[in-house]
């Protein structure tokens, strides 16, 4: 796939080589309804996330927020608040607010592009479906197939390495 560079990030498009994938980021909230961003690095590493404003076209993608991990994340499961400072994360771009009408992607990656995560689609209202301990990201079915679901967060750690 082809990449847009914003703010050192490479957010995947539709044609063309991609950054190889090695980890899945996924979305929950919190006990308050705060939104988390969620990683399972699967072997490799990951340096950092960011949210974008999902669009067709590269040329139009909006980043709302990017996060930096301190120390770069190894292989396991990694939750952090995206809209407040957490321990271990510097915010290099603050969470903007969320329009209920648009559709987001939380996207993983390293500073180097030599991996990144398969992002997860999302608008607020699908957040609003979301209990605490629930975890919505993209699997890719046997077949190849994608689509958004949302289990508890331990079947994604079970399950969204699976086939990595």
């Amino acid at each position: 796939m082809a990449g847009l560079v914003a703010a050192g990030v490479a957010l995947a498009a539709t044609s063309g080589c991609t950054v190889p994938v090695d980890a899945v980021a996924g979305v929950s909230v919190t006990e308050d309804g705060r939104l988390l961003g969620v990683m399972m690095v699967c072997g490799h590493r990951i340096d950092g996330a960011s949210l974008y404003v999902e669009s067709d076209d590269v040329d139009k993608a909006v980043e709302v927020g990017s996060w930096t991990a301190d120390r770069p994340l190894g292989a396991g499961l990694t939750t952090w608040p995206l809209d407040a400072p957490a321990a271990g994360w510097t915010a290099t771009r603050p969470l903007a607010a969320l329009d209920a009408r648009t559709t987001y992607a939380l996207y993983g990656w390293t500073k180097d592009n030599s991996w990144s995560a398969s992002s997860v689609s999302f608008t607020p209202s699908d957040l609003d479906r979301l209990a605490p301990g629930q975890v919505r990201y993209l699997e890719i079915s046997d077949k190849g197939d994608e689509s958004a679901v949302t289990v508890p967060k331990a079947e994604f750690a079970a399950r969204a390495c699976r086939d990595r």
